[in-house]
């Protein structure tokens, strides 16, 4: 270490307090972080792209400074889903100090592990106060029966009204109108619960049938239409 001869001429001065940094809260325990290894816990986080077309949310669980888990999930650009792809075999293994460092392919999900390290470090994850932290696997947990995201698309116009396209209970079949043309209901179609049903050995069609189901009040609906079509 080079120091000036400003520096070097200087008579020292002992500092009177020196009580190290603040305990953060990390899996149950106040813990003084000084290191990477001393960082523990599960956190979400979102990250966009520089022209903002598409984003990533991003799930890690990490133990002793290590991501041992990660899911990936992105939309609004399918070039994302290859990035997102590689993001996957890149971060589970790495520090957050390396992860945070490395080119995670696309810009969203660079945003989203910046995010991510920043809540961490300052002791705000998800499982601050669970006691011994969250087990690996609880990220695939958040996904829910069938493994899919948590997707809602929802088209509209001024001129024709909106188009319910997507939402959590899946693919939308049909919406259910009242005399004035309003929405009080759908059909939708759970991807996540059909493709089990398939792989089980059930007929498409049956699965299909198995796998939709009605929201609101889908049954008093006047008229019903295909958002995509009408």
């Amino acid at each position: 270490m080079i120091y000036s001869k400003d520096v070097e001429k200087m008579c020292t001065v002992k500092k009177g307090v020196d009580h190290g940094p603040a305990a953060i809260p990390e899996e149950g325990k106040w813990v003084k972080a000084k290191e990477i290894k001393d960082i523990s816990g599960l956190t979400h986080g979102i990250g966009w792209c520089a022209p903002q077309q598409g984003a990533c949310k991003l799930t890690l669980n990490i133990k002793e400074g290590v991501i041992q888990e990660a899911l990936v999930e992105t939309i609004g650009c399918s070039g994302m889903t290859q990035s997102a792809a590689m993001a996957g075999e890149i971060l589970t293994g790495k520090t957050i100090l390396e992860a945070l460092n490395t080119d995670l392919v696309c810009d969203a999900i660079n945003t989203a592990m910046r995010e991510l390290f920043l809540q961490i470090v300052y002791g705000r994850s998800q499982s601050a106060f669970s006691e011994g932290g969250l087990t690996i696997g609880a990220g695939l947990e958040d996904l829910g029966k069938g493994h899919r995201s948590q997707i809602g698309t929802i088209y509209s116009t001024s001129l024709k009204g909106p188009r319910y396209l997507e939402v959590t209970e899946g693919y939308i079949v049909e919406q259910a109108l009242d005399a004035d043309n309003q929405i009080i209901g759908y059909k939708a179609l759970n991807f996540g619960k059909m493709m089990d049903y398939i792989k089980a050995g059930m007929d498409p069609k049956d699965a299909i049938e198995k796998a939709t189901g009605t929201y609101g009040r889908y049954a008093d609906a006047v008229k019903y239409i295909d958002p995509r079509q009408e």
